[in-house]
């Protein structure tokens, strides 16, 4: 009898898993036993479609920026720096309480902290959280250009402010706030935020 082909390995599907593990537990905190059992395929299968944990968590990231980073995009053709604020904020609320997501955020939990041997995985994180701060503050220096912000404002120091607004959403989501009570966070910031 002939055997039949060999089921074709879903690399979406496993990147999906993948990043759902890394999301919930960290790069650290996923095992390659862990990831090679839940996409459902043995190690040495696992190494021969990604290469090792490490690219596998690089892919994940990329992943995850192309379903969930385009915000960012779109956030800064909006017209003044405060709707600019305000649809980051909405949707970084938005990502970390979706409900077929872990909670929190992969960007700030998916290696905050790591060993020294993965020192450059949690450096790789930091490096695309600082672009994404660095945008934020080129878009805000824009708009203070153009007398959109005070003349005193300080775009860096709102960009910061923004990234941490974002960061401490995502460990309140982590740590069971409720959607309600996250967007009251973005209402307060918003009626703290500088007009011109």
């Amino acid at each position: 009898m002939a055997r039949g082909r060999p089921r074709q390995f879903d690399k979406v599907k496993a990147l999906d898993i993948a990043l759902k593990l890394f999301w919930t537990h960290g790069y650290e905190g996923t095992s390659v036993a862990l990831l090679a059992k839940r996409i459902g395929v043995n190690v040495p299968s696992l190494y021969s479609a990604f290469g090792n944990k490490e690219a596998l968590f690089l892919e994940a990231v990329k992943f995850y920026s192309e379903e969930n980073g385009g915000f960012y995009h779109e956030a800064f053709r909006k017209k003044t720096a405060r709707e600019v604020a305000k649809y980051i904020l909405e949707h970084e609320v938005k990502l970390v309480t979706m409900p077929d997501a872990p909670e929190g955020c992969l960007m700030i939990q998916g290696a905050l902290v790591t060993s020294p041997e993965s020192d450059n995985i949690r450096q790789m994180m930091t490096d695309m959280r600082r672009t994404a701060e660095t945008w934020m503050e080129q878009r805000f220096q824009q708009a203070k250009d153009e007398g959109d912000l005070p003349k005193d404002a300080n775009p860096a120091a709102l960009a910061c402010y923004i990234m941490a607004l974002n960061s401490g959403i995502a460990v309140q989501a982590k740590s069971g706030v409720s959607k309600k009570e996250l967007q009251n966070i973005v209402a307060i910031a918003m009626k703290n935020w500088p007009s011109a």
